[in-house]
């Protein structure tokens, strides 16, 4: 049996202060989560009862098998995760200061072990038979992982729903400016793009959320989906749909990780076969659920939660 949602992309271990409006350096205790987008997404689809893997690669030491315990302990498949000798598994620490700052301090180096997936080491069958098959910007940022995420949705060929989440880090691009062309590339392999507004204009040249949606749609995709931030979400399909809705009222205490509750909800939805605003509804309302919580991974929600929301109009 095929998978509803294969991710490739990012993995790592999240330490996050157990203390919340304390700079770093006054920090004392952490909490350890499971990390990383791509793989993010993959549990908040399988905590909505999808089948689903991640394709990525980890340090060959303590992390590593943290990281696959934690992957296992929220059913997603882990037969893609592999290790990489000499290289650490990433480590990402943030501070935390609700409403709105989130400062992330990201340890990749030398380099981290998800940007040595290699092309000639993928199962091209199962991803061209996955019912989803994501990818992220970050994904392009290095060899051999930009060849490799390529290769993948070259193969795929638009089988599907090919979600391209458009994932722009500028810290992990040795040159920000080369990127602009390897997301166009994506973009005609990919059914779905994914981004906020600094994403849209990496990938398009083109700020303004609706023109941003139509550059997008006329790179290839058939659903544009774009994050406005306090005005909500965007979605424009290639027939002409059109939902925006605007974001749920939360009391945020911790907004990393709302993107990838967002994403395995959109993943659900168009599984689900519901209209474009259930499903913005919907995800806008596992993201918003996501930033009450301090955790990302483990504060994925369950459907009764996010319908919850839904019907209340807020998270409470």
């Amino acid at each position: 049996m095929g998978y509803d949602l294969i991710t490739m992309g990012r993995i790592g271990v999240d330490l996050y202060p157990l203390q919340t409006g304390v700079p770093l350096p006054q920090v004392t205790s952490f909490g350890k989560f499971l990390g990383g987008s791509a793989t993010n997404v993959a549990v908040a689809a399988s905590r909505l009862g999808r089948r689903t893997a991640v394709i990525t690669r980890t340090g060959d030491d303590p992390f590593g098998t943290y990281l696959h315990e934690a992957l296992q302990g929220f059913g997603v498949d882990d037969r893609w995760v592999t290790p990489v000798p000499g290289l650490p598994t990433p480590v990402t620490f943030c501070e935390v200061f609700p409403p709105d700052d989130f400062p992330l301090y990201f340890y990749r180096q030398p380099k981290a072990p998800d940007l040595e997936i290699d092309a000639h080491e993928l199962d091209l069958d199962a991803i061209r038979e996955a019912s989803v098959f994501w990818v992220t910007g970050t994904g392009l940022s290095e060899e051999p992982s930009r060849t490799a995420t390529l290769a993948a949705l070259a193969h795929r060929d638009k089988a599907g729903l090919t979600v391209f989440d458009l994932d722009w880090r500028p810290m992990f691009w040795k040159d920000p400016d080369a990127a602009r062309p390897f997301y166009v590339e994506a973009l005609k392999h990919t059914t779905v793009a994914v981004g906020n507004l600094d994403e849209v204009e990496v990938a398009t040249g083109v700020r303004e959320p609706r023109e941003a949606a139509r550059a997008l749609l006329d790179a290839g995709v058939e659903l544009a989906v774009v994050k406005q931030g306090p005005k909500g979400v965007l979605a424009v399909d290639s027939k002409g749909n059109e939902a925006e809705v605007p974001p749920l009222p939360v009391n945020v205490l911790n907004g990393l990780g709302a993107g990838d509750a967002f994403g395995g909800s959109l993943v659900h939805g168009l599984l689900a076969g519901w209209d474009l605003e259930k499903i913005m509804r919907n995800a806008n309302a596992a993201g918003a659920i996501v930033a009450s919580r301090l955790e990302c991974s483990s504060a994925m929600p369950t459907t009764d939660e996010i319908e919850s929301a839904v019907a209340a109009g807020a998270v409470k």
